[in-house]
């Protein structure tokens, strides 16, 4: 099965950009998954081609218009109809490996790229379209967010990556940060690649890393640690231990 990916955009120039080339160019060539972009401004009902508007209630910017944005995604469905649409957008749920996870196993995905002010936000409850975030920040537009999750899909997708388990050890993988890595040369100003990781011995480096991956979450993503940390110590009721002063 062919993972499709459809981009609703106003910028369909921007596509396939970064993933026309590396694993993901290479797998689009061989078919592993294909790239459909459908421009937003198509589906206006005027002469102008408009899609935006200004906000209800007042305030600064435009806002895109949820009759467009339908008849867009109406469109986009009717090639995928099992795909979900997602919406890049900050005031969405925050995007997790395990989410990232579940799109690759999919038939693909209808991915909406917003510019101006936003949608409309009768477009998420109207056409079940789901708001994703892949950070707290603000872009320009939903194109280099969508290009993010495409690219974390992709590399998931069976053979990309070579190995099966090419993956397996990586970041948020099992929850927590990878461990840091090391190659030749075995000094660099002044700095040595740590020992265990030059003993040879396997059952060793595995603990390390393990730690390793634990130290630098709980001290780099204190976040991450809580929730990694508080599955292992849940009760089999579900409920939390309370702490103690």
């Amino acid at each position: 099965m062919t993972f499709h990916a459809t981009v609703l955009t106003l910028y369909p120039e921007m596509f396939p950009g970064p993933l026309g080339v590396s694993l993901a160019g290479r797998a689009r060539d061989e078919g592993t998954w294909s790239l459909e972009m459908v421009q937003i401004r198509d589906f206006a009902i005027d002469k102008h081609r408009t899609v935006d508007d200004t906000p209800a209630g007042g305030g600064a910017g435009m806002v895109l218009r949820v009759d467009v944005l339908a008849a867009a995604i109406d469109h986009a469905r009717k090639g995928n109809p099992a795909a979900p649409v997602i919406a890049m957008t900050p005031r969405g749920k925050p995007l997790t490996q395990a989410r990232v996870r579940e799109l690759a196993a999919g038939p693909g995905v209808i991915v909406l790229c917003g510019r101006f002010e936003g949608f409309d936000e009768r477009i998420f409850e109207g056409r079940g379209v789901e708001e994703v975030s892949v950070g707290d920040i603000v872009l320009s537009g939903g194109e280099p967010a969508a290009i993010m999750l495409l690219d974390a899909c992709i590399r998931l997708l069976p053979g990309v990556m070579g190995a099966p388990s090419s993956g397996a050890e990586e970041s948020f993988e099992n929850g927590l940060l990878e461990y840091p890595h090391y190659t030749r040369p075995q000094e660099w100003d002044g700095r040595t690649i740590p020992e265990v990781l030059r003993s040879g011995d396997h059952a060793k480096i595995a603990v390390w890393r393990k730690l390793q991956s634990e130290i630098d979450t709980r001290s780099r993503r204190p976040d991450l640690w809580e929730r990694h940390s508080g599955a292992r110590v849940q009760p089999a009721s579900g409920a939390r231990r309370e702490k103690k002063d």
